[in-house]
């Protein structure tokens, strides 16, 4: 798997700022099929830190309902994997420098 395929998008809450600013903790939507090495990799090569520890989840689908004029629709929204990666102290990546 390529680098470019594992990172998907950093998580942005006021959750995952608190882990930012406290912990040098930082969230990211991943690949699901990307494991902790390849994600640590990534990271340190895109950011340029070094990276401690990675954790993951895998968050499951959950099932929507809508109701319209015409009745009902159902549907399930996808499952995702999350990544949480502390970097070593005194380092720090910039999230929105690109917004």
């Amino acid at each position: 798997m390529r680098l470019s395929d594992i990172l998907i998008k950093p998580v942005l809450s006021e959750k995952a700022n608190a882990q930012q600013e406290k912990l040098h903790r930082y969230a990211f939507r991943v690949n699901r099929r990307a494991n902790k090495l390849e994600i640590k990799k990534a990271v340190e090569s895109f950011y340029g830190v070094t990276v401690v520890d990675v954790n993951t989840s895998v968050s499951p689908g959950k099932n929507k309902t809508r109701f319209t004029k015409t009745g009902y629709i159902k549907g399930r929204k996808p499952s995702f994997k999350k990544a949480y990666v502390t970097v070593a102290e005194g380092d720090t990546i910039d999230l929105y420098s690109n917004i």
